[in-house]
């Protein structure tokens, strides 16, 4: 089973800790760093995948590769990404709290700002529910959201990438 995951070892931690110093580093670019690291995750997500299985297939392998295979290398590879994502972007801003507070801060403008759209498209129920949950957010739930996109998209083209380097012995 150890084959199994080395590579998912290696380009999960890759890309986990690519995406804390992402978010760190888009901090600088943008006072809420965080749609723009869903982008960078939207990028680093399937390279990371196609990494991991591709040098698993070619150097643990021998060069083949089963669905069932590049599944198992696949899950282990975005779920080590969003674990460590979740968990550096969570230490980030509990030892930030005014980076926190600035992030807070313009998800409200956001919100503020599109009052009319909002309503006029969920009703105005959500929006105050929205509202209101934006007055208790916590550091957790903006590291838990990161994390998630990593595992939503990691599902999909762990499928994907699977398919096609699947490659059984005849």
């Amino acid at each position: 089973m150890n084959k199994y995951l080395i590579t998912a070892y290696q380009f999960g931690t890759l890309g986990g800790i690519l995406s804390v110093v992402s978010f760190y580093f888009l901090s600088f670019l943008n006072p809420d760093p965080t749609n723009l690291n869903l982008i960078f995750g939207y990028f680093l997500v399937p390279v990371s995948l196609f990494l991991s299985i591709k040098f698993f297939k070619e150097y643990s392998n021998s060069g083949f590769l089963s669905f069932a295979e590049g599944m198992t290398v696949g899950f282990v590879t975005y779920s080590l990404m969003a674990i460590l994502s979740t968990l550096g972007i969570w230490i980030i801003l509990n030892f930030s709290p005014d980076f926190f507070a600035v992030i807070k801060d313009v998800k409200w403008g956001v919100l503020m700002e599109n009052k009319e759209t909002i309503v006029a498209q969920v009703g105005e129920d959500s929006f105050n529910t929205t509202g209101e949950n934006l007055k208790t957010m916590t550091p957790w739930d903006i590291a838990l959201n990161d994390g998630l996109w990593k595992v939503i998209p990691g599902m999909f083209f762990s499928i994907i990438i699977s398919i096609i380097l699947r490659k059984n012995p005849n």
